[in-house]
């Protein structure tokens, strides 16, 4: 039985993997949070690695504070890019498969058409300079890989702009959401279900593939959609990322073009309001 391990066990897609994880037996699963699998210390990383001696890794485990990045950069770039560096080290002389997941945050945020795998890397925050780097080092050191791009996650679990929404419908009469960035949300369960099929297709294929749900909006209609679900009262205004300063820049345009992992992997890639719905039944 191959043994799949998982970090960053306790957020979002980490979650979401493990209630899909009773759907597939065949699999030995090890769910492994910060306190199994320590991405800030290396040393101790190894030893967990050469210990656990997965035959699978999905690494989820992630620096993902984004403003805080900002002023610790240092463990960003630790457990983005050192420990991603050594994850994929390890995978490869250890013939193991690894899918890593990365960010739309390596973009800069100046396109205006869809961005594929192909696309210039610029990323504006710290942040995105350090899932770049760790993007960067896996696919180095161990070009078996893959690493998933994906933007806007959100989940039943941990935090995440849904749940920071519906809080704030449910608390006020009014919110302002930026509208002038744009992309595509992505439900943690939908990519949780892509990394397994892509695991289980006949047809590995290492390289960078975006997964993010179907659809072309912005924050702020993204927030429609979560008031119509939730049936909140509460009236939304839509105002300019710079009425709302943060301490990182975020990329005003990061929609993801899927087309390469749906005809590698022949998925298909639900619409954005259909998996919101999903996650509010």
């Amino acid at each position: 039985m191959k043994k799949i391990l998982v970090t960053g066990a306790s957020g979002q897609l980490g979650s979401e993997l493990f209630v899909l994880s009773t759907s597939y037996p065949e699999f030995e699963w090890i769910f492994a949070d910060r306190t199994k699998v320590t991405l800030d210390d290396l040393e101790l990383l190894k030893n967990q690695l050469n210990k656990i001696k997965p035959d699978i890794i999905f690494n989820c485990g992630a620096y993902t504070a984004v403003d805080k990045a900002e002023t610790e950069k240092e463990l960003a770039f630790t457990i983005n890019h050192l420990s991603v560096e050594l994850i994929a080290k390890y995978t490869f002389e250890n013939n193991i498969k690894l899918i890593h997941i990365s960010t739309d945050y390596v973009f800069d945020g100046s396109s205006s058409s869809a961005l594929n795998e192909e696309a210039k890397t610029k990323p504006i925050n710290v942040y995105g300079e350090s899932k770049l780097a760790g993007e960067l080092s896996c696919l180095k050191e161990n070009p078996n890989s893959i690493i998933i791009r994906t933007s806007w996650v959100y989940s039943k679990f941990g935090n995440n702009f849904v749940k920071t929404m519906q809080r704030l419908m449910q608390e006020r009469d009014e919110i302002n959401v930026v509208n002038d960035q744009i992309g595509s949300p992505t439900y943690a369960a939908d990519l949780a279900k892509a990394m397994i099929d892509v695991l289980r297709s006949s047809n590995w294929v290492p390289g960078i593939y975006n997964y993010s749900n179907e659809g072309e909006i912005s924050w702020y209609e993204f927030a429609l959609s979560i008031k119509e679900f939730g049936g909140y009262n509460c009236k939304i205004g839509g105002i300019k990322s710079s009425s709302y300063p943060t301490p990182a820049k975020r990329p005003n345009f990061s929609l993801l073009d899927k087309k390469k992992i749906k005809e590698t992997y022949k998925l298909q890639i639900p619409d954005y309001k259909k998996s919101l719905k999903n996650m509010f039944i």
